[in-house]
């Protein structure tokens, strides 16, 4: 009988002035994280897609590569003038862009990080979000492709000194997108052009590309696409932001989110129930549902299927950020950037509301790969003050926190969801070792959810207010509406007898006519 292959360890980068570290990740054993690797200089630092690799950027030159299972250096690579690296999903590859004097230089290469050796060289005029990395890979890396002028090219990853062994002519195609689990599919945008709407076309990628988009949608007022495949590349979110509001009621411009299946049977908008931006949306691990965060504030959080059927409204509030457990069943709903940091844990799968807290100044956050924890965290050069990590328990209650005075970087090391146990078992666990556990640096009472909700309803008594016109008390009841809070009017102490001798007046007028 085949033993079942243990969990693997879950562990904490942090980069700081120094360098970056590697911390053992909770549950910590005496409630401080062990550390694994300690302040390697560096400038920079990525995990790859599946955390087997880790990229490490030590000087304007230097680039090393990692091995995370015994976090030693395999290899250094010597690349002046590099301005961006970037690892393929499994670190096979290595692409660096560098700054070019001719328009002859190859300024793009891509290595191979086990041989060091190069196996493909091209120019690239300018980098943006758009086209970089500018070899596109899927996550088995069983595809690649990159954009051209006017076609997309497949390569063989066999080979990449071969010839494109398949181009995808599509005219006046921007990005391109492809779907990571499998690679059966890849997204392309066309921008809006002299009165020609802009359109997302969905192509099938295969030995033969078809001419033929098996999906696509057309839209005008479009400035920027963001492209977000499910996993099983069988739904595409499309989110359509503009520069400009027609409608004037957002200085931001305005969104919308389209919703494309590879199967043709859904093109179209999704049916939110609130007008205002789109916030944020995201994935479930497993691809058959996601949640987005959207309209105006408060804003409103409801997780749809993919038939675009609403499954469960999550309510209003403060929040423009969410973020799906790995495992599928835990949803943390967040108010981040100029929010105040409010947060609210759900159990998706009982459809019920575990605890509310608050991160205040966070600036990144995520869930561990196991689905136990969430992590958020202050960094610079967002804000330089009160830099720190804090990460909560599944529930929302606050397990560790630790403070910097600079910190650039804090990232959980990525591992496939389905290498941990069941969630169920593994929350069983956490809650065993709550009795026996010190309390770590920060934490919250025993009933956390039960605190953080009281010091939000019974706030500590304040100074007394300066005076405020009559206009700023509308303002700020305004306000609180606005943050999902129950506005309460307070009278000055003249206002209050007047209101007396008012209910007096009446009341003495109504005895005297009966």
């Amino acid at each position: 009988m085949a033993t079942a292959e243990p969990a693997p360890l879950v562990d904490i980068l942090v980069r700081g002035p120094e360098g970056f570290s590697l911390w053992n990740g909770p549950p910590f054993s005496n409630g401080q994280p062990g550390v694994k690797l300690e302040n390697v200089s560096c400038t920079s630092t990525k995990f790859s897609e599946d955390g087997s690799t880790l990229m490490v950027i030590k000087s304007d030159s230097v680039i090393s590569i990692y091995d995370c299972t015994s976090y030693r250096e395999i290899r250094s690579f010597q690349i002046p003038n590099v301005l961006a690296a970037a690892l393929s999903p499994r670190g096979t590859y290595l692409q660096t862009f560098q700054k070019f004097s001719t328009p002859q230089d190859k300024n793009v290469t891509l290595w191979r990080t086990d041989t060091g050796d190069s196996v493909y060289h091209q120019h690239q005029k300018n980098m943006t979000k758009a086209t970089w990395p500018s070899i596109k890979f899927s996550s088995d890396e069983a595809v690649a492709c990159r954009l051209a002028t006017n076609e997309i090219q497949f390569f063989d990853v066999g080979d990449f000194s071969k010839a494109f062994i398949n181009r995808l002519r599509v005219p006046r195609v921007a990005a391109l997108e492809l779907s990571k689990a499998p690679g059966s599919h890849v997204a392309a945008f066309v921008p809006e052009s002299k009165g020609i709407p802009a359109s997302i076309q969905i192509f099938a990628c295969g030995k033969d590309p078809q001419s033929q988009p098996v999906a696509r949608r057309s839209f005008f007022r479009c400035s920027t696409v963001q492209l977000n495949w499910n996993n099983g590349s069988t739904g595409l979110l499309v989110l359509v932001q503009s520069d400009v509001d027609k409608t004037n009621q957002s200085y931001y411009g305005e969104s919308k989110l389209n919703y494309l299946t590879t199967d043709g049977s859904h093109e179209g908008l999704v049916p939110l129930r609130k007008e205002g931006p789109v916030h944020d949306v995201q994935w479930s691990h497993s691809g058959s549902e996601f949640a987005v965060v959207y309209g105006f504030m408060p804003a409103k959080a409801t997780v749809f299927d993919k038939k675009c059927n609403p499954l469960l409204e999550l309510g209003t509030g403060p929040y423009n950020t969410i973020r799906w457990n790995p495992k599928g069943k835990f949803l943390c709903l967040a108010g981040f950037g100029n929010l105040p940091g409010d947060m609210a844990f759900w159990d998706y799968i009982e459809k019920k509301q575990l605890g509310t807290t608050r991160a205040e100044l966070s600036v990144t956050s995520e869930w561990s790969p196991d689905g136990r924890y969430f992590m958020t965290a202050t960094t610079a050069p967002r804000l330089q003050v009160d830099n720190g990590i804090k990460i909560f328990h599944y529930n929302g209650s606050l397990f560790f926190k630790k403070m910097f005075d600079k910190l650039y970087q804090a990232d959980w090391k990525p591992e496939s969801p389905d290498r941990f146990g069941d969630i169920g078992e593994l929350v069983k666990s956490i809650e065993s070792l709550k009795v026996v556990e010190t309390k770590p640096q920060g934490e919250r009472s025993k009933n956390s959810q039960t605190s953080v909700k009281a010091s939000t309803s019974n706030p500590p008594a304040q100074k007394p207010a300066a005076y405020r016109p009559p206009h700023a008390k509308v303002a700020a009841a305004v306000q609180a509406q606005l943050f999902g809070e129950s506005p309460t009017e307070t009278l000055s102490k003249n206002a209050l007898r007047n209101k007396k001798k008012r209910e007096k007046k009446k009341a003495g007028e109504a005895t005297s006519g009966a």
